[in-house]
Order: structure tokens, then C-alpha cells, then sequence
């Protein structure tokens, strides 16, 4: 069975210098028919304007995804770490027992467009880390490209849960489609044009649809029952 979450249905919030749409029950938004779809508790879309961004705040338990669509996002965090996410990176950080950070637009001109995305972990107290690759275009380009797991398998980031994270990039006339093993069930996040997708019980088939002719997605793969318990946002 497909369950359609359309983008207008989303959360939405908007403080002037951050424009928000929730995919799931966050912040202010509230609905208790969308907490999140098994260990994905999280995906915000977000637009930041130029200079601005998330002051330093802290965050307990969660597996913490940034997925950059334009712009550039400056990243820095308790531990020391410091980098710009750019169109095409991957990041990845673990909170663990905790951490502190902080995100902003790197660009005093120019707007940033990015996805985050929050996975409850399979154990609680881990020791926090940070993690951050590169998936070119051409890797993505025509195919579902692997860049997050529980392994770090075909140079993917690690998450702390069993699931796959893939991203892949399409023009008119491409699909693509991923076998579901047993007791695997998916989530498809449209993040530009539209697509059709088919599915049955054991696969999914996704494709362009016309007039955009091109489009990106992620796919986030989980068992049905997945091992984590419910955590509260710090």
C-alpha cells in the first residue's frame, strides 16, 4: 500500500530569517497522525536566508542527517569540528550522550536549501561523532546511490539504526526501482520535480513525470520493527 504525504500538507513555519516545512510533527506543529515513519522521527526542509541560521544548542540520542540542495550550510559543534556543507555532502552527526552545535547560512548574499533529517538510534549514550562525504552527481545521476547505513558499506556515512538512506537523480525517460527484503518497508522524499512511482510488495519503481522531466529523491529504508525506543527531544 502507498501512503501520499503531499508537500502542501506539510508543518509550516516561518521567523522571517528561516523558512521551515515539516514533514513531520515538530516545533510548533503538532499532528499526531505524523510522528514520524519507524526510527525516522525527522525531515525539515529548510531555507535560511543569507548570514543567518541556529545559534549553539544541544541535542541527546539522535542520528542527525544534512542533505544540502543550494547554498552552503557552516556547521560547527563541541567537539571542534567546523566545515560548509555544499550541494552533494552528506553529514552525518551522531549526538550521542550529547552535543552542542550550531548551523548557518555560510553565504552573506545568497540563500541556503537543505533538507535535516533525524534518526532515533538503535542504543542510547553513544559517544557523539561526526561524519562527512561527498556524492557527486554522477554518482547519483540514473540510480539510487547509498549514502548512509548501519555498515558504512559502498563509502557511505554510518548511522546508528538499520536503515539505508539512497539519493539518486533523474531525467524524462529514467527510473529506477530498489528490491524491499522481507520485513523492509520504505519512505520516497521527493525533493525536486514529481515523479510516479509503482510499487508492489516486494519492490518500488520511481520515474519523472512530465512537464518537469527531472527530479531528485531520497529513499530511507527500514525494517518494520525496528529496535529503538522513544526518545524526547532535547
Amino acid at each position: 500500500m502507498i501512503t501520499v504525504r503531499h508537500a502542501n500538507e506539510r508543518g509550516a513555519a516561518n521567523f522571517g530569517w528561516l523558512d521551515s516545512r515539516h514533514t513531520f510533527s515538530f516545533g510548533d506543529y503538532y499532528d499526531p497522525a505524523q510522528m514520524g515513519f519507524g526510527p525516522l522521527r525527522v525531515i525539515n526542509e529548510d531555507r535560511v536566508s543569507p548570514g543567518q541560521g541556529f545559534g549553539t544548542h544541544g541535542h541527546k540520542d539522535m542520528e542527525i542527517i544534512s542533505y544540502v540542495l543550494e547554498g552552503g550550510l557552516e556547521h560547527r559543534d563541541s567537539k571542534g569540528t567546523g566545515s560548509v556543507i555544499r550541494p552533494g555532502d552528506v553529514q552525518v552527526m551522531s549526538a550521542g550522550s550529547g552535543i552542542r552545535h550550531s548551523e548557518f547560512n555560510h553565504s552573506k548574499t545568497e540563500p541556503v536549501h537543505f533538507l535535516q533529517i533525524w534518526v532515533m538510534p538503535d542504543r542510547r549514550g553513544i559517544a557523539p561523532r561526526y561524519e562527512q562525504k561527498t556524492f557527486t552527481d554522477t554518482e547519483k545521476r540514473g540510480r539510487l546511490r547509498l549514502v548512509a547505513s548501519s555498515d558504512g558499506r559502498d563509502g557511505s556515512v554510518v548511522v546508528h539504526q538499520d536503515v539505508e538512506l539512497f539519493a539518486a537523480l533523474l531525467n524524462s525517460g529514467e527510473k529506477v526501482a530498489h528490491a524491499l527484503a522481507a520485513g523492509r518497508r520504505a519512505w520516497l522524499q521527493v525533493m525536486r520535480g514529481a515523479m510516479a512511482l509503482d510499487a508492489s510488495p516486494k519492490s518500488l519503481v520511481s520515474k519523472p513525470l512530465r512537464p518537469t522531466g527531472r527530479c531528485a529523491c531520497s529513499g530511507f529504508i527500514a525494517p518494520r520493527n525496528p529496535r529503538f525506543r522513544s526518545f524526547r527531544r532535547r
